[in-house]
């Protein structure tokens, strides 16, 4: 399970499948991170510099965190994509097409000079989590996408 908790200046990643619950982020924000809590991971209740100094200390890589540079990004359903926008304008998307065994990300953008802010990287997570939550099997054929993927 890819899952992405969004805060006004950070989004969190979390891939269940690499997670082993070695209790260091728990101990660096218990109330951020509460394995007995669905979900277990509330942005609400912790600052952000406390978030990622807890986050940095995950010995399995399952925890990332990004700032999010003012670039929100959703899911588009009618398109099947994922979008990143700023102030309105769309500086990166994540496509995916339907086949008989679920959907197929085929490719993922971001325009230049929005590289290195992680924004591909949320993109490929926002659309993991919709087929996720829909019960939809989700394979890549673009190269990025199929690393994240293929990670777990």
């Amino acid at each position: 399970m890819h899952r992405l908790y969004v805060k006004d200046d950070i989004t969190v990643f979390w891939d269940s499948e690499v997670c082993r619950h070695a209790k260091q982020c728990v101990g660096g924000a218990p109330q951020v991170f509460d394995i007995t809590r669905r979900p277990w991971i509330d942005l609400s209740r912790g600052d952000s510099a406390q978030i990622w100094q807890a986050i940095s200390k995950c010995p399995t890589g399952a925890l990332g965190v990004t700032y999010n540079h003012g670039i929100t990004v959703e899911f588009d359903e009618k398109e099947q994509r994922s979008i990143a926008t700023i102030n309105g304008e769309v500086i990166g998307e994540c496509d995916s097409s339907a086949d008989e065994n679920g959907w197929v990300i085929y490719h993922t953008h971001v325009l230049p000079e929005y590289e290195g802010k992680s924004v591909a990287k949320r993109l490929v997570y926002c659309m993991i989590e919709a087929a996720e939550r829909r019960k939809v099997n989700i394979t890549a054929t673009c190269s990025y996408a199929a690393r994240i993927l293929n990670r777990s």
